[in-house]
């Protein structure tokens, strides 16, 4: 029976959702079997949240019979962006059962801040976290690095011919989408492969050094999915180790590179990045910015010796553009022209098809070349001039839609800046932190900056920013479609 686009299959989404809740309830079952292995308390926060993720999953998937498997662009959009958020409900129950348990709101925002990687924490002090939170919080950003539909099609296959490239499209981070591979599935088991692999390496360097097992673990699952949550108060700078700063640095730069680049230089096609002119943008902007940052230390009398210099700086501004959020110095004390900086870091972000956050340096580099051919065209207005990307012309759709996202992404800062205010938080703090969020950096200025948390951003502003980190890291349109007329109207 054919369905009619007239109307959303919602039972089919519904069904959907059913499977990836007991996805997640199987990696909620880890940080279940660490509590009990650690003899912690929170074992039953985890026992409940496993046993409703399995269940309400199971009675979806197995209760629910859609009429047609067909799904549009509008199931596509709808299912993207309600996973994140049924996820995050179930993902907040431990929170709630802990030791020092946290409120609804703030549950919610911790949830939604991991797994969207964002990394902006409602608790002041992680160090007296159980284990199998503190595992929880590093699964929640592995997750969500990638993408939890993207985990869903790899490990589901039978989506590739129900809408898997609509839902493909609506959660992977970019302007255009390339497969690796004919059927969308094999490409998310591809990119997901080197999502694995890179986790493990990291684990492996991250152990060999002065983490212990259970640290590299959860360092090396927030690292490569640039999500940020430590395992540390003072983040990753409690270490006092270059080594760690170092090792970290590199994979935190690794996941702001494309995965489609890296996953094609796995299998020997190495000219492919150095060929791709969003990866030469990315690596001379940190350039740029170091040299910048540098001077600004040095202007304002913060050399402390040759790691204020080298190691940290480069640290911080590949934290800061990959939206990991780690510190391993506080930034704040370099001057209001370094946190300019960081302020510029922080909007474009890394590259496009990564875990990172941000408005993306391929867009800045459209918005570059379309900005230099309209000068140009001022002058000579019968000019014919195209943007190119890697040697391919881009289309005026194409350029239009990058636009059109910059304004939204710019717009939703603004208003989540002027809510915030209206909530009783100070102007700069209030704009930064809806800044912060949309970027899934979740670095704070005041407030929330360095050594403090969002605990202080009271409940209705928790709820704002939760929304904003969704719409940061879905990429504005997915979730804006969904409060328009249209996509509900028949």
């Amino acid at each position: 029976m054919k369905r009619s686009t007239a109307t959303i299959n919602f039972p089919l989404v519904a069904r959907i959702i059913g499977w990836l809740l007991m996805i997640e309830a199987v990696f909620l079952a880890v940080p279940l079997v660490t509590s009990l292995c650690y003899a912690e308390k929170v074992w039953k926060g985890f026992a409940i949240a496993t046993g409703a993720a399995a269940a309400c999953g199971a009675l979806m998937t197995f209760c629910i019979h859609p009429r047609s498997r067909d799904m549009g662009k509008r199931e596509g959009f709808l299912l993207t962006a309600l996973v994140w958020v049924v996820f995050s409900v179930f993902g907040m129950i431990p929170f709630m059962m802990c030791n020092e348990p946290l409120n609804f709101s703030e549950a919610y925002f911790e949830a939604m801040s991991g797994f969207t990687t964002t990394g902006a924490s409602v608790i002041p002090s992680v160090t007296g976290l159980s284990h199998a939170l503190l595992l929880w919080r590093g699964e929640m950003n592995w997750i969500g690095g990638m993408g939890i539909i993207l985990f869903t099609l790899a490990v589901l296959p039978m989506l590739n011919h129900s809408g898997g490239m609509q839902m493909f499209n609506a959660e992977v981070t970019g302007i255009t989408h390339d497969k690796l591979r004919p059927r969308v599935s094999q490409t998310a088991k591809g990119l997901w492969m080197v999502y694995i692999l890179l986790t493990v390496v990291l684990l492996l360097l991250l152990w060999a050094g002065p983490m212990d097992f259970f640290e590299s673990v959860c360092h090396a699952l927030s690292t490569i999915s640039t999500g940020g949550f430590s395992t540390r108060d003072g983040s990753v700078g409690e270490w006092h180790s270059v080594y760690v700063d170092v090792v970290i640095t590199v994979f935190m730069f690794l996941g702001g590179v494309n995965f489609t680049l890296l996953y094609r230089a796995f299998h020997g096609d190495t000219q492919s990045i150095l060929r791709n002119d969003v990866f030469k943008t990315f690596l001379r902007i940190i350039a740029i910015y170091y040299v910048l940052v540098v001077a600004g230390i040095l202007i304002q009398g913060r050399y402390t010796g040759i790691c204020s210099v080298t190691v940290e700086p480069l640290f911080e501004i590949i934290s800061a553009m990959t939206s990991t959020g780690y510190n391993v110095t506080d930034y704040e004390l370099w001057g209001a022209f370094t946190l300019s900086l960081i302020f510029f870091m922080m909007f474009f972000g890394a590259c496009a098809g990564s875990t990172s956050g941000g408005a993306k340096i391929d867009r800045l580099l459209y918005l570059v070349k379309n900005l230099h051919n309209e000068i140009y065209r001022c002058v000579h207005p019968n000019s014919i001039l195209a943007v190119r990307v890697n040697g391919q012309v881009m289309s005026q759709e194409v350029v239009s839609k990058v636009i059109a996202f910059l304004c939204l992404y710019v717009l939703t800062i603004a208003v989540g800046g002027v809510v915030l205010t209206a909530l009783g938080i100070p102007l700069v703090d209030a704009f930064f932190s809806a800044f912060s969020c949309i970027s899934n950096v979740g670095f704070g200025a005041g407030l929330t900056g360095y050594g403090s948390s969002y605990d202080t951003i009271p409940d209705l502003g928790k709820w704002v920013l939760s929304l904003i980190m969704l719409i940061g890291r879905l990429e504005v349109f997915t979730v804006m479609i969904l409060f328009s007329p249209g996509f509900w109207r028949k």
